[in-house]
């Protein structure tokens, strides 16, 4: 049976993946921050979890010389990008030194270690697309606009460096904007869900930002195609639909069905310093090595969304 670590598996993306690795019988381990009543998986599906911060080398070389897990999927990342300006050290130590720790210790530590797949972020193309009808590839400049992705960004290059000296067999894969949240209801899409199903006036920021919106089950399905794929080694592999929707569109398809009649108020929730006006990816690259290709469209995946979250009322 193969081992897979998973980092971050309390979070959004880490819960729904290691899930379906156990599903597939994959022997699944999980690195986390202890926190008291936080759970990943039910401990009844056997994940095998382990307890550490990244920032601690010595822990975490210790953990993953006891596990020898052929693959790591790096979900773990303090990921809120309006944190990450005023928590800058924070949110690089965890999220830059944290990756280098990860993947050192299994460069050094797993003699037959076969593929570190890192989460990466559209966040990192930050301010470069200024054209709605254009989409960003993989090739795309990265232009970081905030502390969280400089350290994305500057993962992603040790990484690289690490792929070009000594052959470490890395995947970046590239997820734009997500949804699907089953217990955060503090990001865009879930946030104007709740608030038009309690039948609020819905308060929110900027109406005029582009995002192409992932359905999590689509997200999740990347990274079960990528991993353990040679075709994904060394590379950097977008996960995106390729569509755009300005924030106003959106919330004006989570009205038509949620039903919702009343006030929307725009530009009520404060601005980021730096804010990617448009993020637009081509997911040709996906289609290509991975043979992956997004299931739902963003009605199909928002309606999915908000029958969750009625029932959850």
């Amino acid at each position: 049976m193969e081992r897979v670590l998973v980092t971050g598996a309390t979070g959004f993306i880490g819960k729904e993946l290691a899930t379906k690795l156990l599903e597939k019988h994959y022997e699944v381990h999980t690195l986390e921050r202890y926190v008291t009543g936080r759970y990943s998986v039910d401990q009844s599906k056997k994940a095998i979890k382990h307890y550490a911060n990244l920032t601690d080398y010595p822990t975490i070389k210790n953990i993953v010389r006891e596990v020898q897990a052929e693959y790591v999927v790096h979900l773990a990342a303090i990921s809120p990008v309006s944190f990450s300006y005023d928590h800058y050290i924070e949110v690089t130590e965890a999220n830059y030194l944290g990756t280098i720790n990860l993947a050192e210790a299994c460069y050094r530590e797993v003699p037959h270690f076969r593929q570190m797949i890192l989460a990466g972020t559209s966040e990192e193309y930050g301010l470069t697309l200024k054209d709605r009808n254009k989409k960003l590839t993989e090739d795309s400049t990265l232009h970081p606009n905030s502390p969280y992705a400089v350290a994305k960004v500057a993962s992603d290059m040790y990484l690289k460096y690490m792929y070009e000296a000594y052959s470490f067999p890395f995947t970046v894969m590239r997820p734009y904007n997500t949804y699907g949240r089953r217990d955060n209801a503090h990001f865009f899409i879930e946030r104007t869900i709740l608030q038009m199903l309690k039948g609020e006036k819905v308060y929110l920021g900027d109406k005029s930002t582009v995002r192409d919106w992932l359905y999590v089950d689509d997200h999740v399905d990347a990274y079960i195609k990528a991993l353990g794929n040679k075709k994904a080694i060394g590379e950097v592999i977008q996960a995106c639909t390729g569509k755009g929707y300005t924030t106003e569109d959106t919330a004006k398809l989570i009205a038509k069905l949620t039903g919702f009649k009343g006030e929307i108020v725009w530009n009520a929730t404060p601005r980021r310093p730096l804010d990617a006006r448009i993020l637009i990816g081509d997911n040709s690259k996906a289609k290509e090595l991975l043979g992956w290709r997004p299931k739902y469209g963003l009605e199909e995946g928002l309606k999915k969304t908000i029958d969750y979250w009625r029932k959850a009322l």
